[in-house]
């Protein structure tokens, strides 16, 4: 058996695992991240890593290699964290700095919501010909899509799905993107102005929805309403065979599955409502982004030698 290490990197913690080329996760490491600076933010996931290699049974020489998951742009050729809004890296060659501190030359490098997405897609066991999607509805909204087990990139930026305009549920129907009406802090933000009440967390909105408060319902209602039409747009463009849906307010509330299915169903016409049966919740929960990371190296391996 193969093993390689997955790092999930984020603007609060850093977490690193041992992942077999099964995709099962053998042990884990998270650390506090610190954003204070680019260096201190490299140190905390060199010190992720060794913490990892220090607990685990797995020697080091018999790592295979490693996958990094970085959110925003990245340069996977060269191995370059490109921009973070919340990380303090700016064209920072990670991949470099990683082989030179870890002593691993097989590291490769992507977006947190592709290797989270790699992971799901593994997990689905779809088709070979199947186009697969998967969907994060966190601190922000992004999509993924894969087919044969490569990613269809466009020029580089494909997947923002939260950039997308649509309009806002309500009488004066103005239109905003889709994450500023159905992310996370979007909820968060209408919620404390609605309640009067600047502590409220989303986990608080949805406690109030299931307690059956009127007020909450229709914060959450509006919110599966504008997401549903985000996965419309997906499903008329695409037509994926099966859609996964991660991310904490995802994972977190799996009751937003049927709704969200209610919903699109008004959408969809009768030739495509073969996709309310493929939609479902991720199972791996947090998990994902480490395995998708620990994945990628072997099926980098695969496609090498294909090429």
């Amino acid at each position: 058996m193969k093993y390689a290490i997955g790092i999930d990197i984020g603007g609060t913690k850093i977490a690193s695992g041992i992942v077999n080329e099964k995709g099962d996760l053998i042990q884990s490491e998270v650390v506090k991240s610190d954003p204070s600076s680019r260096e201190k933010m490299f140190e905390k996931v060199v010190s992720c890593v060794n913490q990892l290699l220090n607990h685990c049974s797995i020697p080091k020489q018999e790592i295979y290699g490693i996958g990094v998951g970085v959110p925003g742009k990245v340069d996977i050729e060269n191995g370059i964290a490109v921009f973070q809004n919340n990380l303090p890296w700016t064209n920072f060659p990670l991949v470099d700095r990683l082989k030179e501190a870890l002593s691993i030359e097989n590291i490769v490098i992507d977006n947190d919501v592709y290797m989270a997405a790699y992971a799901e897609w593994a997990e689905a066991k779809v088709k070979e010909e199947h186009l697969f999607a998967y969907i994060t509805i966190s601190t922000g909204i992004s999509s993924s899509f894969i087919k044969g087990g490569k990613f269809i990139r466009g020029a580089g930026f494909a997947g923002e799905l939260g950039l997308i305009p649509t309009y806002a549920p309500g009488h004066d129907k103005s239109i905003e993107r889709l994450e500023q009406l159905a992310a996370g802090p979007a909820l968060q933000q209408k919620a404390r102005k609605v309640f009067n009440d600047e502590s409220l967390m989303p986990k608080d909105i949805f406690a109030k929805y299931e307690n059956g408060n009127g007020v909450a319902r229709d914060l959450i209602d509006d919110m599966v309403t504008s997401f549903a039409h985000g996965i419309y747009m997906i499903n008329s463009l695409l037509d994926p065979h099966k859609i996964v849906l991660g991310g904490s307010i995802a994972t977190k509330n799996p009751a937003l599955l049927s709704m969200i299915k209610q919903k699109l169903e008004t959408y969809l016409i009768d030739e495509q409502k073969h996709i309310l049966d493929e939609i479902c919740i991720s199972h791996l929960g947090s998990d994902q982004g480490i395995i998708g990371a620990g994945l990628r190296p072997f099926q980098m391996n695969i496609e090498n030698n294909l090429g």
